[in-house]
């Protein structure tokens, strides 16, 4: 693709309470850059920088590294001076540096998924200059040291050659630690950060086979590059595709003056939220660090304190330490720097109030003097999400409509997981303390490195930190544990993301990775030993715990009720049992639009029925198994009308093709052979005789009703009477009997006559009616063409997307796998079409077969009932198409209502 280099402004300038952008340009500027901008524009004291734009990501992916330092040169260059120039500093100089840093910028927050480097300026010959500046030796030779262990690392690939080793700078500084027999890098002299550096510049020179560069700018272009290519990093690509944000948004980069937390006692570095991003509650909360840089903070190297007073007795309370040791080793910002604690607690207030949302800061002290460093939408769990959002409509900072706005449908999932149940819980061995980074509950076994997060069905990834390499194994574990860290460390935030329960700054534990072993108190774990978090608490706990389902109650109780208000399209479920039904019920679903009849007959009971039902050569003999099972599903309906007691059920007659009832393994054709008085050989040939090459396209749906209309009369008897038995104990019913595969009108018309003329057989027979629909599923895409013909005679439609996906792409589900990760990867498909509806291409069958059926019938009842019916953005389609309803899991049913309502609102805001 070629792209013409367009004369256009590719660097915005913030800083000194003024900004060419702001934070409606995040697209442009990317998240951090857009409130860079605004902040900067409010008044807040953030550091001069400037932003590089995402577009400038885009060009340099399609034009080259070369061509895109052309473009930019001189603007970065005049943005570079124009720091200097507010800093009264100047880039480069010896006698007074300036020192930038280089972050990334997404669109979105991507949390440790892209590069920052730190110090960016500083060489031999500017750190003696940064020295005299300052009158602090032990700072500077720091911010070097740091320096070239960030770059080496990010720029110049100096990253651990197996994950077994560790950072080819910590080693050095561990061999260092043990020379001098001390713990911290707090701890080290002036001459051992000297050594350091040119220990690290040594290390560098023998992995790389160059230098450690010089010169500033040479060093801002590499920085620069390295942000670049980052955003096609593995762990990039991984967070984009887990969360389905395109490539082609491209990141920003961020280029700031530097503000240092590591000048001494009188400075220091956090990270804070507005509110708790855990559980929601309106308690300003975070963490910082004394004499530190803000990735000692993120990155979990040491455990950080507490900002406010009462966030500190909390800590001191999960971590069993006595309130006057933690008052004297361990005090909050708010006791040590009351003045800067008031200033923070100001802008944090400021910044609420402004974006009218919870905020996620990041913090600098330098020299007594308070720096913004970053704001954005803070990550939060399912929990907090919904409690932030009702709040703040409560507090009246958002109206109704944008509080349902607020929520990411799918992230109520986490609402929906069972919890560790409080009997057992009593009961459960204690072995360790965490801080409780993200709520939940979590039980596995103990894998030690991320790569080997699906050695074990339920894994609990167990770190002394974790980076952002371990992304995808995060991803895959049920819970996460780490030695080291506070609630704004990497694990955390990364894990509330992702809803995924977490205990960090576990400090008891001591994790030996060669050897893959847990140590508590000189009890030793192994990899594979089941443990348990309790993600709400901190406790961590040896073996497995029981758990119990939640409880919704509520904020969540409350937003539900204003999704009501304001969707559009029911929500109904797809239900196969009384049990599935009740649980849907209790989640708000408005009836059934699906309930499979074949996954009632593979019950032990059942089965045999079936299989004699198939096994007979004659109709008679088909009956007689019939009716043995007619008594079964009429008891198995009853039980879901009671359930949805007055609510509609769409029930599907008989879909699968036979062999799938039939059994393929030896032992068990014996065993049918003898109970049906039959030779061996006799069930080997029917089934034989029932496999079919493409069964996906063979005898299955309205094919085999009209083939055993005997079936079909059965099925229909069961539902018809199952209703009638329970008007006669005043309990309502309303069925809706829906035909299955149909690609011809003519298909429908003798299912439809076999199942009409079977109900008045049994209404003639029980001296009593009940109302009843008879409809159609639209998965054939002959069937959404001839849907106007089709409307003529059916009283509802449900369209099937799992089958019209499948036949829509030529894609067999059950052997997709094979490729659509490769397509997936390659972007030959943006998202799976079996979880996503494939709104161009299966889209335009499912509209036009609902325009079509409602040209001949206007008020045809339409619905949607595959695995698509409770997918947000599927859900939102559905609403554009005008459906009555969706049709989703019984656990999806919360999501869908909210994304119902979203898609209402969303399509008044366009009107």
């Amino acid at each position: 693709m070629e792209i013409a280099i367009e004369t256009k402004k590719r660097v915005y300038r913030f800083g000194d309470k003024s900004a060419d952008g702001n934070s409606t340009m995040k697209n442009l500027l990317g998240g951090k850059g857009a409130n860079l901008a605004e902040m900067s524009a409010l008044g807040i004291p953030v550091p001069p920088g400037f932003t590089i734009t995402t577009e400038v990501c885009t060009e340099y992916n399609a034009l080259g590294q070369e061509t895109v330092l052309g473009m930019i040169k001189e603007e970065v260059e005049d943005a570079v001076n124009n720091i200097a120039r507010i800093m009264g500093t100047e880039y480069g100089n010896v006698d007074n540096p300036l020192l930038i840093s280089v972050r990334s910028g997404a669109r979105v927050s991507m949390p440790g998924m892209m590069d920052t480097v730190l110090n960016l300026g500083l060489n031999d010959e500017v750190v003696h200059g940064l020295v005299a500046k300052t009158n602090n030796e032990r700072f500077a030779w720091d911010s070097y040291r740091r320096f070239i262990q960030m770059y080496g690392g990010v720029v110049l690939g100096m990253k651990p050659e197996s994950k077994e080793d560790i950072d080819p700078f910590e080693e050095i500084m561990e061999h260092l630690k043990e020379k001098r027999q001390i713990e911290l890098d707090t701890q080290f002299t002036v001459q051992d950060l000297k050594d350091l550096v040119y220990d690290f510049k040594d290390a560098v020179k023998k992995r790389t086979g160059h230098d450690f560069p010089s010169d500033p700018w040479e060093q801002l272009w590499g920085a620069v590059i390295a942000v670049f290519n980052s955003w096609n990093g593995d762990r990039a690509v991984y967070y984009r595709n887990m969360h389905g944000y395109p490539a082609e948004w491209g990141t920003a980069v961020n280029v700031q003056a530097m503000v240092y937390g590591n000048m001494g006692d009188n400075s220091g570095t956090g990270v804070c939220f507005t509110r708790d991003a855990g559980t929601g509650e309106n308690v300003f909360n975070g963490e910082y660090l004394i004499n530190a840089q803000g990735e000692d903070v993120v990155a979990g190297v040491r455990t950080p304190q507490q900002i406010t007073k009462l966030g500190s007795q909390r800590w001191a309370e999960l971590a069993m330490v006595e309130e006057a040791d933690r008052a004297q080793n361990y005090p909050s910002l708010e006791e040590l720097m009351p003045q800067m604690y008031q200033e923070l607690f100001a802008h944090q207030a400021t910044l609420e109030a402004h974006y009218k949302d919870m905020q996620d800061m990041e913090f600098t002290i330098q020299d007594g003097k308070m720096w913004i460093l970053q704001t954005r939408n803070g990550k939060r769990t399912g929990a907090a999400m919904v409690k932030i959002a009702v709040d703040l409509y409560k507090e009246g900072s958002i109206d109704e409509a944008e509080a349902l706005l607020r929520i990411e449908p799918n992230k109520l999932d986490e609402l929906l997981h069972p919890v560790f149940d409080p009997k057992a819980i009593k009961r459960a061995h204690i072995i360790a303390q965490g801080l409780p980074a993200s709520p939940g509950a979590a039980t596995g076994q103990l894998v030690f490195f991320a790569d080997e997060a699906k050695k074990f069905r339920n894994t609990i990834l167990t770190r002394i930190e974790t980076s952002p390499e371990d992304l995808e194994g995060m991803n895959l574990a049920k819970g996460i544990l780490t030695a080291r860290g506070g609630m704004t460390s990497h694990a955390a935030v990364v894990a509330r993301g992702m809803g995924k329960c977490c205990i960090s700054g576990a400090g008891a534990l001591k994790i030996d990775y060669k050897n893959r072993t847990l140590t508590v108190e000189g009890k030793e774990y192994h990899e594979g030993d089941w443990i348990s978090l309790n993600g709400s608490t901190g406790n961590i706990i040896e073996g497995k715990v029981a758990t119990i389902e939640p409880v919704l109650s509520g904020e969540f109780a409350e937003l539900m009720a204003m999704a009501d208000k304001y969707a559009k399209m029911e929500v109904r479920t797809n239900a196969d049992s009384p049990k599935d039904a009740k649980v849907a019920r209790n989640f708000g679903a408005k009836g059934i639009g699906l309930t499979r009849t074949e996954h009632m007959f593979f019950e032990v009971d059942r089965i045999k029925a079936m299989r004699e039902m198939i096994l007979a050569d004659t109709v008679k003999g088909r009956r007689q198994a019939l009716g043995d099972l007619l008594p079964m599903q009429r008891e198995d309906f009853e039980g879901i009308f009671e359930a949805m007691d007055g609510l509609p059920v769409t029930i599907r007659l008989l879909d699968p093709p036979l062999h799938e009832f039939v059994p393929h393994q030896l032992a068990t054709q014996k065993e049918l052979a003898e109970d049906m008085h039959i030779s061996l050989q006799a069930v080997k040939n029917k089934v034989a005789e029932l496999q079919e090459f493409n069964p996906m396209l063979g005898h299955r749906g309205c094919r085999l009703g009209n083939t055993y209309p005997e079936i079909t009369e059965m099925q229909t008897r069961a539902i018809i009477e199952a209703a009638l038995n329970l008007k006669a104990k005043g309990i309502a019913s309303k069925p809706e009997i829906m035909v299955p595969l149909i690609g011809t009108v003519k298909e429908f018309l003798e299912q439809e006559r076999i199942i009409r003329s079977t109900a008045d057989e049994v209404f003639e027979a029980y001296g009593d009616r009940v109302e009843y629909l008879v409809g159609t599923m639209i998965e054939i895409p002959r069937a959404a063409l001839l849907a106007d013909q089709i409307a003529e005679h059916a009283d509802f439609f449900s369209f099937g997307t799992n089958d019209l996906t499948q036949m829509a792409f030529g894609y067999s589900r059950d052997d997709a796998g094979k490729f659509l990760p490769i397509y997936l990867e390659k972007g030959l498909l943006i998202v799976d079409p079996f979880e996503v509806l494939d709104q161009e291409g299966v889209g335009q069958l499912v509209q036009m077969g609902t325009e079509r059926g409602r040209k001949t019938k206007p008020q045809l009842k339409v619905g949607i009932c595959g695995e698509h019916g409770g997918e947000p953005s599927s859900v939102e389609f559905c609403h554009r198409m005008g459906m009555n309803y969706v049709s989703c899991s019984p656990f999806r049913v919360p999501i869908a209502r909210v994304a119902a309502a979203q898609a209402a609102i969303k399509a008044n805001m366009v009107h």
